[in-house]
Parts: C-alpha cells; sequence; structure tokens
C-alpha cells in the first residue's frame, strides 16, 4: 500500500516507524530539514522535504496513486487543506489530524467526506476519552470499548492474591460456567514476549493479562483477579494542557468533583472561565506543599497531563505515596512503557500510540471497524466485520483454520456482545474481535476478505 504522510513530528515519525516494519511503501513530507533527515537515517523510507500544501510536491510524492495520505503536521489548517488537494489529486483516502474537537463533535453539520476528508483524529480527545474509560474501570491498567461498551478489553496486572494464580485457563473457566470473559493476551512478568493463552496456558503471579469481556462479564473479572471495585468520585488533574482540558471537561460533564492545577496564570483564568463547575488552582503541581494544601489524600483519582513526562511521572508517584486509588500519567517517551510496572505508576498513556492505533484499521485488509494496540505488548486487537465472501461466514470457530498466534475473544451481534466457544458459529453481519501477533495478521486478513 502506497501512504503519503504529512508531518514527521512525533506523531507522524511514529506512524512511519510502525508502518515501514509493515513493510507498506512511506513517503513522508515536512518543511523541517533536521526532523526529516533523522527520518531517512532511521527509518526504511522515502523522505521529501517541502510544503504539504504544495500541489507539486504532493504529485512529485505520486499522490495519484497513493492508498492513503494522513495529515499529521502540527497545523490543523495543513492537514484539512492536504487531504482536500490529496483527494482531488486521486488519493483513495484521507485523514486529517485536528486540534479543535468542535469538528469531531459536529460531523453531521459539516459534511466533512464531501470535502475530501475521509476521517479525523484528534489525539487529545483519544487521550481524554481514554483517561474517562480507565476511570471507569478503575482497578484496571488498560480498557478498550468495542461498539460503544458491547465488548471491552481489560488490562490487569496480576497479584499474588488472584485467586486463578497457578491455575490453567480452563480451570479458571470452571469457576464461572456462565463464560462471560475470554484471555486473550498474557505476558509474563520480567519478559518481553507475549503468548496467545490456550486452554493448557497457566496463569502466573505478575502477568500482565489482557481479557474481552461483555458487560456481564467486568464484575466476574473483578473476582476472578482479586481486585476492588474503586469508585471515583474526586478527580485531581495536573496539567491544562489540551487533554486536561478535555478531560477535565469530560468529567465535569459527568458529575465528577474536578480539580485542576495550571502553573501559567493567564491560562488558568481562561480554563476557570471555560470550566465553571471545576475548580482551577493556579500554581506549580511539582510542588508537594501545595498538593498537600490542595487535598490531595482526599482525591480517589490524580491525573498528571502536562508536556513533560518525567513532570507527570513523579507528581504520579508523589500522589501513589499518599493512597491515591488510580494514577494516570501521560508520557511522550515508549520506552517508559516497559518500565510501566516497576515505576509504580497505575497507567502510562501516550497520545502518539492512541492515533496510531486509530489510523491503523485503515492499513489492515478486511473490513476493519477498530483496532487497538496493546501497551507494551507485540500484539493487535482487531474488529472485523463478516462479509458474505469471507472465509468465516458459516463456519463453526473450533473447525477454522485459525493460526496459533490469535485468538477470537468476542463477537458482536444484533446488539449484543457474546463471548464465543468452539462451538460457536459465524455468520455474515457479525463483528469479530481478535487478538493476534504480528506474523498471524496475515492470515487472518484473508479470512475476513
Amino acid at each position: 500500500m502506497k501512504i503519503i504522510i504529512a508531518g514527521a513530528g512525533e506523531v507522524g515519525f511514529h506512524l512511519a516507524k510502525l508502518l515501514s516494519y509493515e513493510a507498506q511503501d512511506i513517503t513522508l513530507i515536512d518543511t523541517d530539514k533536521e526532523s526529516l533527515s533523522y527520518a531517512d537515517n532511521h527509518l526504511d523510507i522515502r523522505v521529501l522535504r517541502g510544503d504539504a500544501t504544495s500541489i507539486e510536491v504532493l504529485q512529485d510524492a505520486r499522490v495519484e496513486s497513493s492508498s492513503l495520505v494522513i495529515g499529521v503536521t502540527s497545523s490543523e489548517t495543513t492537514n484539512l487543506t492536504l487531504c482536500m488537494l490529496a483527494k482531488q489529486l486521486g488519493c483513495k483516502r484521507t485523514i486529517a489530524r485536528i486540534s479543535n474537537t468542535e469538528f469531531m463533535d459536529n460531523r453531521e453539520l459539516i459534511k466533512f467526506d464531501e470535502l475530501g476528508i475521509d476521517e479525523l483524529i484528534s489525539p487529545e480527545k483519544l487521550a481524554a476519552t481514554e483517561i474517562q474509560l480507565l476511570l471507569n474501570q478503575s482497578a484496571f491498567n488498560d480498557t478498550y470499548e468495542f461498539e460503544g461498551g458491547l465488548l471491552t478489553m481489560i488490562g490487569v496486572f496480576l497479584p499474588k492474591s488472584a485467586p486463578f494464580v497457578g491455575k490453567m485457563v480452563k480451570e479458571a473457566a470452571k469457576i464461572f460456567p456462565e463464560l462471560h470473559f475470554m484471555p486473550i493476551a498474557l505476558q509474563r512478568m520480567g519478559t518481553q514476549y507475549t503468548l496467545i493463552p490456550r486452554g493448557d496456558t497457566v496463569f502466573k503471579e505478575g502477568d500482565q493479562v489482557y481479557f474481552i469481556t461483555s458487560a456481564e462479564g467486568v464484575d466476574e473479572l473483578y473476582k476472578l483477579t482479586g481486585m476492588q471495585k474503586k469508585e471515583i468520585k474526586n478527580v485531581m488533574i495536573l496539567g491544562g494542557s489540551k487533554v486536561g482540558f478535555n478531560t477535565a471537561r469530560d468529567l465535569c460533564n459527568k458529575k465528577f468533583n474536578v480539580k485542576l492545577i495550571e502553573k501559567n496564570k493567564e491560562k488558568a483564568f481562561d480554563i476557570a472561565d471555560d470550566l465553571p463547575h471545576a475548580l482551577v488552582i493556579n500554581g506549580d503541581g511539582r510542588n508537594v506543599e501545595l498538593l498537600d494544601e490542595e487535598s490531595l489524600d482526599s482525591m480517589d483519582a490524580f491525573i498528571a497531563v502536562t508536556g513533560n513526562s518525567e513532570t507527570n511521572i513523579m507528581s504520579c508517584l508523589v500522589a501513589k505515596s499518599k493512597k491515591i486509588k488510580k494514577t494516570i500519567a501521560m508520557v511522550e517517551n515508549m520506552d517508559y512503557f516497559q518500565l510501566s510496572h516497576s515505576i509504580g505508576v497505575d497507567t502510562l498513556i501516550n497520545k502518539k500510540l492512541l492515533a496510531a492505533n486509530n489510523i491503523f484499521r485503515y492499513i489492515r485488509r478486511g473490513e476493519v471497524l477498530a483496532l487497538t494496540r496493546l501497551n507494551n505488548l507485540n500484539a493487535e486487537i482487531l474488529e472485523f466485520e463478516v462479509k458474505a465472501t469471507s472465509l468465516v461466514n458459516g463456519e463453526i470457530i473450533r473447525e477454522l483454520n485459525f493460526p496459533r498466534e490469535a485468538s477470537i475473544g468476542g463477537v458482536i451481534r444484533d446488539g449484543k456482545g457474546i463471548i464465543a466457544l468452539g462451538d460457536f458459529k459465524i455468520l455474515e453481519g457479525d463483528r469479530v474481535v481478535v487478538c493476534c501477533l504480528p506474523k498471524a495478521i496475515p492470515r487472518i486478513e484473508k479470512l475476513f476478505l
């Protein structure tokens, strides 16, 4: 697939890096010589220096034969203009990164597809949504919803007290005969290897395990993992960034009690005007005395989303020392994910990874409705729609030639999430959630074409 990416910043570079691993034909466009030089030296891609909204530059990038153009520069206007031009010059599909979330809230009013923009993504909005999901499932350290929560992916770090540590998957399943969840991926403590669990796989203390569950299965997972559901009501947010602002606004709308700390005085006053139901404090969140004065120890959750990863991590550690139930830190450095368990912060989130996940489903073959990559695990979870021509249509799961490096976590049918076992028959129109390792992806894609 020929893909053009405009913007060699953090999101663009990370996306180009992931796509280059997939042996895609990538052209990266940017005006910054240094950023392009770094990408050229580290990635197997073509780089092109110039203005992404220049017709001459786009023609040089062979936009007319491209399958996808992605605008992820820091300029929203550039991204939108690029997509409109690319579509008229012959590109099949376009995606624009935006910062103004009004555009996403008014999609039905403004027909962006008629303008040549097929998809809008906002890394900041994606991060705010991710934070809200994590607060809803407070005991778990990773989460993702399919079809508005009909099926949910939940990640959990198994403590020694979890009742099924030392048991095989099939033994754990017997605890609840009416199964409402399915383990889909597992990483052993201290390793970088991702396992797709089978019936004879043994759960061990310290495992990072990912489950697919229906709405009914969430409470079962709390019991099985030995976790307690923690009610989150009082939330402190460090940083009035776009992520911090969007998160505070969304939580206020859900009737959470929100305190937001912002270092910049002018920005703090602006946020206070825009968010009358949040308590906005002008101060330096790195100051432990300030956090104590603002009753940090009475908070249920602490969310650090400043522009500095180290500040976010350290302030979350301070919050953790005050016995705060849930801590979430936004980080830019992907390497921190490998240290997430040992750092002591409940959950790390990364805007680049969230944006890349959102875009990746357009790269996959088959009718991919959603895709997420698991934090620090070498696995993807994809949601496919079964077509009449799909090889899986009309087949029973256990009779499928399904790769061992993949598993079906669940199926959405007629507005209901189902945990599909071996005797389940897949039908046209089903939405099937699959977890797979990279080497199994081509085989999985062929089953759903």
